[in-house]
């Protein structure tokens, strides 16, 4: 057995789990249905936390490309405004600037796409990629902890609505929850949302939970 494989067994048992949810996501995302019922889900979240400012993320392979979904947002309120994610260098918090359908893009850090538009946002609501999640709104990610350092360095005077996006298929029941591991305020699938939508409070907006990302 490899020593650092015996020494920290759940790790190794995270890396095996992200691999098997990163293959079920690829399939997942093949399905034209499941994009489009995706879509609507998206949409849906907006409009029950009614917010002005959304920050998502630009789409790696088997991601749900929201640029659409968000496109549509945007033009149903010119107050609305949308933001994707900028690495200003390894290992620091994420900013996040302002993003149109128009807006020219540039290659960034990892070799993912960034708005040119300089604009800083602090969005009133993320969302966030996840590789797999169980019901209670447990994320599973790549591992590198961006948003947690995003989260715990957040600008605002208070966090944003945390909303994982991913597809059944990568619901399980088999996430390793650590002691400082806190739920999404929520996570949509194309077939629904975890946990329920409750009901809006008398601010517009569900009670807000921070998260670990």
């Amino acid at each position: 057995m490899n020593p650092s494989i015996a020494c920290n067994p759940a790790a190794e048992s995270k890396k095996a789990l992200r691999r098997a949810l990163l293959e079920a996501r690829l399939q997942a995302a093949s399905e034209p249905a499941a994009h489009a019922a995706l879509a609507r889900r998206v949409l849906d979240a907006l409009k029950h936390y009614d917010v002005d400012s959304a920050g998502f993320y630009w789409p790696l392979a088997g991601e749900f490309d929201a640029r659409a979904a968000l496109s549509i947002w945007l033009a149903g309120n010119a107050v609305h405004l949308a933001s994707l994610p900028v690495a200003k260098d390894r290992g620091v918090p994420l900013e996040f600037h302002a993003w149109t359908p128009e807006t020219p893009m540039k290659i960034g850090h990892h070799q993912i796409a960034e708005p040119t538009s300089g604009k800083v946002v602090i969005p009133d609501l993320l969302f966030v990629p996840c590789v797999g999640f169980d019901a209670e709104g447990y994320r599973l990610g790549y591992g590198g902890g961006y948003y947690d350092r995003t989260l715990a360095a957040w600008p605002g005077a208070k966090r944003p609505v945390t909303v994982g996006i991913a597809y059944e298929a990568c619901r399980t029941n088999a996430l390793q929850r650590e002691a400082h591991d806190i739920p999404l305020d929520l996570i949509v699938t194309e077939s629904g949302f975890y946990p329920a939508l409750a009901p809006a409070s008398s601010s517009g907006q569900a009670p807000l939970r921070a998260t670990h990302l």
